[in-house]
């Protein structure tokens, strides 16, 4: 056993600790969730989707407190809200299509033969959140696995450390009961130890490819069904016809937002040659005008990283790129950068894919901007990564967005929007960026696994 330690952004305090439980305790728990699993999956589906909606509405009811442990755990400023918004939209539309989603598939009703697939729950589902947004990531998984019948075991990250404890919380405060839903402190390698000791029926991971691969490994030969949403390094694409102050202002938001740390979050921008000068320009303009500082100030709207660690890796990518030739288009002595986890934004330009900063993931407040002379240079440089997660497409002919689309290794192709999850698509990627499927009605597929009814009547 170890302690977990949240260190604080904000100041480099510890602001919780957690104790891990041994690989005995995690293994009672997870006998507790399997024995409790089988009568929450005999309860009507209408009642279980009753009470995830309960334990949504009681977690929103936390208000501010979530809000304000965000911004000590992990940096973001209080000004933007917690994350109550889009967990309520994706667990509210999981809910509105369980019973669609989870109907059985009639082959054949007649007075011979009856035969269909019904979903049955997977039994106890592993959900691995992210400290980048705790609570949106957990509700992908958490909301749909507890409706189509499963238990389910939440285990967060240290960065996040009480998110889980207050989502497990809000539930068993609506109803779900505690062996159904529980959150654990789990070290690495017991986590692993559980996935290889067959304790679940699938396990959902959304973090690095490291962690991923670590996840796949402790899998082999169990032939637990396993969910993989990894690293990405989403680009944008700026045609001649796009809507330039929208381009900007959304590209540079997805690229900035929560100091660059979203998984979908935009890494790399390739604008058509007439229109690269004006994007730059606009693009500086907006960072400039962002207000670097303690995220618990209200006029903040840029935080801290959320680990020194995660800033040195950004400042490496960046000095990397201007010892290749980048330009630095903003003046880091405009901003509160005190060379630890408070990091000042970037943008760089006379960029190429030689740098770190156009292929490794750099998950930090620095986007590097090319300009490209055709939708062919454009797709190529897009598909020059490892990753596939989103790519989004600035123009006003969606027809040209489709066929470009087409040719892009990716998860989701965006048309004059990014860095959002939209919970009626199916949320999945490729290359490094794993596999699997979560949200939609595909969500419910990886989460139950068929079974063919083939009922013959004698007569």
């Amino acid at each position: 056993m170890s302690v977990l330690k949240c260190i604080s952004p904000i100041d480099g305090s510890v602001f919780a600790e957690r104790q891990t439980l041994s690989l005995a305790e995690a293994e009672a728990a997870c006998g507790r969730a399997r024995a409790a699993q089988t009568a929450w999956a005999a309860r009507p589906l209408e009642d279980r989707v009753a009470l995830v909606r309960a334990g949504v509405a009681r977690l929103g009811d936390m208000g501010e407190e979530t809000v304000t442990e965000l911004a000590h755990m992990m940096g973001r400023p209080v000004r933007y809200g917690g994350e109550f918004g889009g967990v309520d939209e994706r667990a509210s539309y999981m809910a509105d299509i369980a019973a669609d989603a989870l109907k059985p598939l009639v082959i054949e009703d007649s007075d011979a033969f009856e035969r269909r697939i019904l979903r049955e729950p997977h039994g106890v589902v592993l959900v691995v959140a992210p400290w980048n947004y705790p609570y949106l990531t957990a509700i992908n998984t958490v909301a749909p696995a507890l409706i189509a019948g499963n238990a389910v075991v939440l285990k967060g990250a240290t960065q996040t450390l009480l998110a889980g404890e207050r989502l497990a919380r809000a539930f068993h405060e609506a109803g779900v009961p505690e062996d159904v839903f529980h959150n654990v402190f789990l070290d690495h390698e017991t986590t692993s130890a559980l996935i290889a000791g067959r304790n679940f029926g699938f396990v959902n991971f959304t973090g690095s490819v490291g962690g991923g691969q670590s996840i796949e490994r402790a899998a082999a030969g169990t032939f637990t069904g396993v969910g993989l949403e990894l690293g990405g390094k989403d680009p944008g694409y700026v045609m001649e016809d796009a809507d330039l102050d929208a381009a900007a202002d959304t590209l540079i938001d997805g690229a900035m937002f929560n100091s660059g740390q979203c998984c979908c979050g935009i890494e790399r921008i390739y604008v058509a040659k007439p229109l690269f000068e004006p994007f730059v320009e606009k693009a500086k303009a907006i960072v400039e005008g962002y207000v670097l500082g303690n995220p618990l100030d209200k006029a903040t709207t840029l935080g801290p990283m959320a680990h020194v660690r995660f800033a040195a890796l950004v400042r490496d990518h960046i000095d990397d790129a201007l010892s290749k030739g980048a330009k630095a288009e903003i003046d880091a002595s405009g901003f509160a950068d005190d060379g630890g986890a408070y990091l000042a934004p970037q943008i760089l330009t006379d960029v190429n894919h030689d740098m770190r900063v156009m292929r490794e993931e750099s998950f930090g407040p620095v986007v590097g901007i090319m300009p490209v002379s055709s939708d062919d240079e454009a797709v190529r440089l897009m598909n020059d990564s490892d990753f596939g997660l989103t790519a989004s497409l600035w123009t006003n002919d969606p027809e040209r967005a489709a066929r470009i689309g087409a040719d892009i290794e990716t998860g989701t192709v965006f048309m004059n929007r990014c860095d959002y999850l939209d919970p009626g698509l199916c949320w999945t990627g490729c290359k490094d960026t794993g596999r699997g499927a979560a949200l939609s009605t595909l969500g419910y597929q990886a989460l139950t696994r068929p079974k063919s009814y083939h009922l013959r009547t004698l007569s």
